[in-house]
């Protein structure tokens, strides 16, 4: 999809918001977005840097309050059959497109059935397979697209079928992978609806103009059912992955808040702006994924050795400075449904010199060492956090007889690389979509067969092992949530005792709000919509 630098169709839509508002635009609010969205099709989307953008301007039957809780969105209420298996939505009755279309129960059916698609390749699909029908369609089993298990009852009604009681469903239906899509442009320009010159949304604002690699802007919806409360009239995602470089233009006044900064800056920001600085633990993992299509990687010995010999109880207070826990695991502590002690394995309690002799032994075992290195590159995406983690860890494999060849990108090629298989080591992140284990655990099922070939999903690495499928499996239709945490967490020992992912720490939120904004809450997904903000001058 292409994007000229000044759109006349969004240009419009700006003047349009501005007539409606009876004024110019009053409070722009400046954000600073990270990486440059690749597109803003919410089905198409996989990282923070797009859902901030496209969470704005598109809700669906469900959203979040500021605290990051799911709240009812576009529907009015909901009713749940006897079972759990079957929720009756009731959209509201003043919800519109950003045209003035209203807003009916078929843009989330297409919405739906576009996010099983196989012909779209939606890398987020299986988010969606707790509903009827969804998976087989997703891998080609089940071409009728009318078998999905949602449907539209009447222009006010959408009926969600599901294929066991999911607990999280509510949460689900707030994220981005189940939103609806405007079917009357769909219509008539297809996959071309989300170009600046057709795009409408159903949310708080509606983008405008995106000028690639420098920002997008968003304008106050003023057919948005609440938008008597939005505070913000124009959005501004500034598009940077430079965070040196952002936080100097928040220090100039450039920028009203940061989506990150450098971990070596923390200080300054605690010493000069007390209080601007929010750090705070949410749902994620930083994790390094080792590609198992390489041979040497295939070798679990080299997998156990590249992570018992990772020092992670010096990376969040030593490389980063900001009090990032160890992650040993692969679920993130606090996640809901998922009674039970914590995965940890025997050799994290070690001595550290300890397991680096261990280690060595591994990769001497697997043919390699001092006389006969390994080399392999480690990818990241451009940010000087990321650049310092993989100096550290780089220099912890070095004793294994490993040389790092360190290799970055820009964040959209960086993880297109990780889809396609492009790497050896690389850098990766997960936020939790929902406050649930299976969010995380789903990551590490096998690919699904699609067409001719096998789309992996998120699944980066390409590990695959069937006993944890089937584990995973038997946890989806397990309506005892304590015999369904049992499960998932055999799963989870199952992964990381085969090293199937280099977990490195669980995050802690690095934003910086200025004081003239309200309205920001640190939450436990990390989602912040501009709805709920306000700024003062």
């Amino acid at each position: 999809m292409q994007f000229a630098t000044v759109l006349k169709g969004g240009l419009l839509a700006g003047f349009m918001a501005m007539a409606m508002s009876g004024s110019a635009l009053a409070v722009t609010l400046n954000l600073h977005n990270g990486g440059d969205p690749r597109t803003l099709d919410p089905h198409q989307v996989s990282g923070n840097w797009e859902d901030r953008p496209v969470s704005d301007y598109i809700e669906g039957l469900m959203t979040l309050d500021a605290v990051g809780s799911p709240i009812l969105g576009q529907a009015a209420s909901y009713d749940v059959s006897d079972d759990g298996l079957v929720y009756t939505f009731t959209l509201r009755d003043d919800i519109t497109w950003s045209d003035g279309t209203p807003v009916t129960a078929r843009d989330f059916v297409v919405g739906a059935q576009r996010m099983q698609d196989p012909a779209k390749a939606a890398d987020y699909a299986y988010l969606m397979h707790f509903i009827e029908n969804a998976e087989a369609i997703n891998s080609g089993e089940i071409t009728d697209f009318d078998e999905l298990g949602v449907k539209a009852l009447d222009d006010k009604t959408v009926e969600i079928t599901l294929n066991a009681p999911t607990p999280y469903l509510l949460a689900a239906l707030a994220h981005y992978t189940a939103y609806p899509v405007p079917a009357h442009v769909i219509d008539e320009v297809g996959d071309q609806w989300t170009a600046m010159e057709n795009i409408v949304g159903n949310g708080p604002y509606t983008p405008v103009e995106w000028v690639p690699g420098s920002f997008i802007r968003s304008v106050k919806n003023e057919n948005y059912y609440d938008a008597a409360n939005v505070q913000i009239d124009e959005v501004i995602y500034h598009i940077t992955e430079d965070d040196n470089a952002a936080l100097n233009r928040y220090r100039a006044g450039e920028f009203d808040i940061l989506s990150s900064f450098p971990a070596d800056q923390y200080q300054l920001l605690q010493d000069q702006y007390p209080g601007e600085a929010h750090v705070a633990p949410f749902l994620g993992v930083y994790y390094y994924v080792m590609n198992q299509t390489d041979p040497a990687l295939a070798d679990v010995r080299v997998r156990e050795a590249l992570s018992i010999s990772i020092n992670r109880e010096v990376i969040g207070p030593d490389v980063l400075g900001t009090g990032e826990l160890p992650a040993y695991g692969w679920v993130p502590p606090g996640t809901s449904n998922y009674e039970g002690e914590a995965y940890m394995p025997d050799w994290a309690s070690e001595d550290y010199g300890a397991r680096v002799e261990r280690a060595q032994a591994l990769m001497e075992e697997a043919g390699f060492g001092p006389d006969n290195p390994l080399n392999l590159q480690l990818r990241y995406n451009t940010n000087e956090n990321h650049r310092r983690i993989a100096v550290a860890i780089g220099a912890m494999w070095e004793p294994l007889g490993v040389n790092i060849e360190l290799f970055n990108a820009e964040v959209g090629p960086h993880y297109d690389a990780l889809q396609a298989g492009d790497f050896q080591i690389g850098r990766a992140g997960w936020l939790m979509d929902y406050d649930d284990a299976s969010n995380m655990l789903d990551l590490l099922k096998s690919g699904v067969s699609q067409g001719d070939g096998i789309n992996w999903g998120n699944n980066y690495g390409r590990y695959s092992n069937t006993e944890y499928d089937a584990l995973l499996a038997e946890a989806a239709t397990e309506l005892d949530l304590e015999a369904r945490a049992a499960l998932m967490h055999e799963a989870e020992a199952i992964a990381m005792d085969e090293f199937g992912v280099l977990p490195i720490y669980f995050y802690v939120s690095k934003w910086v709000v200025s004081p003239s904004i309200s309205g920001f809450e640190d939450n436990a997904v990390d989602r912040h919509l501009v709805r709920y903000m306000s700024k003062s001058e």
